[in-house]
């Protein structure tokens, strides 16, 4: 009986025939990942940048609060 099902169910592909696919999803995700990585590079450099632009204008500028402060110590 299970002789005559043989015909019916096709046999699985040898794993040789999904090894390339899966070479190459991986690589795909890889390059992927990495453009990624690299635009977060990009993105957290710049706001760092104007952070510390920032920062230097701040330091730049009165202490109003300190006045405030001042008279109650």
């Amino acid at each position: 009986m299970a002789e005559s099902f043989h015909f019916i169910v096709p046999a699985p592909p040898p794993a040789e025939f999904f090894a390339p696919h899966q070479l190459a999803q991986e690589f795909r995700h890889e390059v992927a990942y990495r453009d990624d990585f690299q635009d977060y590079c990009r993105w957290y450099r710049a706001t760092a940048a104007q952070h510390r632009q920032e920062l230097a204008r701040m330091r730049g500028d009165w202490n109003v609060f300190g006045w405030f402060v001042r008279g109650r110590r």
